[in-house]
């Protein structure tokens, strides 16, 4: 029977080796409602002491994963999708309580949470090494292959903005390999993996292969220096994601960090539907995606049309309660990140920056900021160079293609980034020249099915989600030659 309400999905508490622990270091962790402020849960932080309990068992289940079949995997993976399909319509309301999600965009979440646990269940069963062509030389008359084996214990720790679907990119392909996990869910959101918990224990998933437990700095850097953790998995901030991969010592590291996406609008597109879709791109849930649109080159002769179309677009933009499935643009995560958002706006308007569209407070109470869209900007500004991972983009014009891909070049991070254009030399132009992990062509770099390779470089991380490339990651290739 599917739950009567998202509160019943998950337990306030942390799983550590197969026993919920409501006990901790006497301090919680309270979880809102992002829109309306009331609490959610409390949720004790855990103790070292539960710390090393949980990378104990988490290591000691190593052996009886790997004995696990394929097919055993992969039917406990679809099990797994199967009590997602049925609760679809209660964990998507979770995801608005905690997360402040729309619910449209939420229910696009959970949609992606099954595809993103069949593509496991699948990958389970196909998941290969592959044959080495040695017969030649000193090879001559042999045979050699290679066998991928799961790494061991995987430290994962997720962001609030996709609180089921990014734990799930990093557990369903650990799963898929036999790989034992020990998460760490971001504190303003992390209900949705309690709830992957409640659901694991469901589908029988081996006692002490998955634990799910918030902490403090501390404890949370014991999950990442001890050497029984093979793997850490990140998904986060650059500057933590940098910081934790500079103290984790010799382990395999993947991170998935931030960006400031880039759009380029070449002369000649639709403009009118690329806008409504560079709109929606930049201020879906608030911008808070690591790829949502921030910067936007529109080249030529286009830029004068194209910007009146996009102001024409996010006026049209709703605010408000996620609960509204016609809101796009619901509350920032939190009171922080409100202030800081709307803070960076005035710098760079005293800096000469023009606003377009929005560039204030919707809701200050409920931390609601307009759809905002400047223009004028210099690269130094904030707005500009740093991921401001809200409601924020710039638009400026460019006098032809090359100089649209040298603007999104310029910068620290390389994510993904979209490009509008019917110049099919400019498509090739942009594969060949942009520095990004992810070219998107008629569309907003913040298009991604989960099964592709997503990733970035320079500060925008290390490595490749998707699960068949996150599989790659967490397993080592063993050759045999006879």
């Amino acid at each position: 029977m599917p739950s009567t309400s998202a509160t019943d999905l998950f337990t306030p508490a942390n799983l550590i080796n197969g026993t919920w622990s409501f006990e901790g270091d006497g301090t919680f962790n309270t979880v809102l409602d992002k829109y309306h402020g009331t609490e959610l849960a409390r949720i004790p932080h855990a103790t070292e002491a539960q710390m090393e309990e949980a990378i104990a068992a988490a290591y000691g289940s190593r052996d009886g994963l790997r004995r696990m079949s394929a097919g055993e995997r992969s039917a406990k993976l679809n099990a797994l999708a199967d009590i997602i399909e049925r609760d679809q319509d209660e964990l998507a309301k979770l995801v608005v309580h905690e997360g402040g999600k729309p619910i449209g965009y939420a229910k696009g979440e959970i949609a992606r949470c099954i595809s993103t646990v069949r593509t496991a269940a699948s990958e389970a069963l196909r998941f290969a090494g592959e044959v080495v062509p040695i017969d030649h030389d000193a090879g001559k008359g042999k045979t050699a292959f290679t066998k991928r084996f799961p790494i061991g214990v995987i430290g994962a720790i997720t962001p609030f903005n996709f609180p089921l679907n990014l734990v799930l990119h990093k557990v369903a392909p650990a799963m898929a390999l036999g790989c034992p996990v020990v998460l760490k869910p971001a504190p303003q959101a992390p209900l949705s993996a309690s709830a992957l918990g409640r659901m694991l224990e469901e589908i029988g998933w081996p006692k002490g292969a998955f634990s799910v437990m918030l902490c403090g700095i501390p404890v949370a850097e014991k999950l990442v220096k001890d050497d029984r953790i093979a793997m850490l998995s990140f998904t986060g901030s650059d500057k933590v994601g940098w910081h934790l991969k500079a103290i984790c010592g010799k382990k395999k590291v993947a991170l998935e960090l931030g960006g400031n996406a880039s759009v380029i609008i070449d002369e000649g597109t639709d403009l009118a539907a690329a806008a409504k879709t560079v709109a929606m791109g930049a201020n879906l849930y608030a911008g808070q995606t690591c790829i949502s649109t921030q910067r936007i080159y529109v080249v030529g002769n286009a830029f004068n049309t194209f910007k009146e179309h996009l102001v024409k677009e996010y006026n049209a933009l709703k605010t408000g309660d996620p609960s509204d499935p016609a809101v796009a643009v619901g509350p920032i995560i939190d009171k922080g990140h409100f202030e800081r958002i709307s803070a960076w706006v005035d710098e760079a308007v005293k800096a000469g920056a023009e606003v377009l569209a929005g560039g204030k407070a919707v809701d200050a109470a409920r931390n609601v900021y307009a759809a905002t869209l400047m223009t004028d900007t210099d690269p130094d500004m904030k707005v500009n160079c740093a991921e401001v991972f809200g409601p924020v983009a710039v638009i400026e014009a460019v006098k032809d293609f090359s100089s649209a891909i040298a603007k999104v070049n310029n910068s620290d991070f390389g994510l993904q980034a979209g490009v509008y254009t019917n110049n099919f030399a400019h498509v090739k132009q942009a594969h060949e020249e942009l520095e990004v992990g992810g070219v998107i062509i008629n569309n907003v770099p913040g298009f991604r099915v989960d099964s592709m390779p997503y990733g970035g470089i320079k500060d925008s991380g290390l490595g490749r989600e998707g699960l068949k490339y996150a599989m790659e990651e967490m397993s080592e290739p063993r050759l045999i030659v006879y």
